[in-house]
């Protein structure tokens, strides 16, 4: 998959510039499809030339004119083909901080602990932002109301995709934590 359909999803929420669209990624779609800035405003160029989003210019008072996308028909197509399609391969764990575990014997055992904690506190925040963006969705409503009444609910599905990856992050987190500590004694004696 590329970037293309990531944006195309973002802009299924409606008309926004790029900026909006890196606010979007940076809440939503960046635990599982990260982007850059820079990434995007290329990935809209490319996306505009084909057909498959509009750009219009917003004239601005004491601002630079701003650029607002829309997804077009050929862009909602191209889109529905994407997610009608079988997944390519199954999802890989690209993580730096796994490497630096499988690597961390012969390491200070406080610099393994500070990392974890680290993650800890990543994982923690990301929940917070995750929590503040659930009650946007949920505006007032059971998440039952919400799945029933609700235009989309794939925003909320791919919500509740982050909540349950950052929770395992902390069980695991907590747990490399535990097994540290019990190892202790025979990294003292090592």
């Amino acid at each position: 998959m590329s970037l293309k359909y990531a944006v195309l999803a973002a802009l299924l929420e409606g008309e926004a510039s790029g900026y909006e669209l890196s606010k979007v990624f940076d809440v939503s779609l960046a635990n599982f499809w990260p982007a850059t800035p820079q990434q995007l405003y290329r990935e809209l160029e490319r996306l505009a030339q084909d057909g498959l989003i509009q750009a219009r210019v917003v004239q601005q008072e004491r601002r630079p004119n701003k650029r607002m996308f829309t997804l077009t028909e050929a862009g909602r197509e191209d889109l529905r083909a994407f997610a009608a399609a079988p997944p390519r391969r199954p999802t890989a764990i690209r993580d730096e901080l796994l490497i630096k575990i499988q690597a961390m014997d012969g390491v200070d055992p406080e610099v393994t602990r500070a990392q974890i904690e680290e993650r800890m506190a990543w994982a923690r925040g990301k929940l917070a932002r995750y929590r503040r963006v659930r009650e946007g969705l949920l505006d007032g409503r059971t998440e039952d109301e919400y799945l029933r009444e609700a235009d989309r609910i794939g925003p909320y599905l791919t919500l509740m995709g982050g909540v349950a990856f950052e929770e395992e992050n902390l069980r695991w987190c907590e747990r490399v934590l535990a097994l540290l500590e019990r190892r202790a004694p025979v990294t003292r004696r090592g």
